[in-house]
């Protein structure tokens, strides 16, 4: 039987990956959090993924809830600021200006 350690893998950046699957804890857990997805439907989602793959990925998050939640909190501030400065830039407002013709 597989064991936690052995369904999440944190690489050396110190990103928690579910094993052998290419996706990143966060995304399991955004899944739950965002759409409010149960374990099922996010395998649905994600059929490559076995739910225990997934519930190792839920535990792995509810065990560092404080660390991961912060690192969320600051991925979401940089793509708000990303977002604000895109919609500065002269390419966008020519777009939308076009748009709006």
């Amino acid at each position: 039987m597989a064991s936690l350690s052995t369904l999440v893998e944190i690489d050396v950046d110190g990103i928690a990956w579910v094993a052998s699957s290419g996706i990143k804890v966060v995304e399991v857990v955004l899944d739950k959090l965002a759409y409010g997805w149960s374990p099922e439907e996010i395998q649905f989602q994600h059929p490559g993924l076995s739910l225990a793959q997934i519930y190792a990925a839920l535990s792995y998050y509810y065990e560092n809830k404080a660390s991961m939640d912060a690192e969320i909190a600051r991925q979401r501030r940089e793509v708000e600021h990303l977002a604000a400065a895109h919609r500065q830039s002269p390419l966008y407002q020519k777009l939308l200006a076009l748009k709006n013709e």
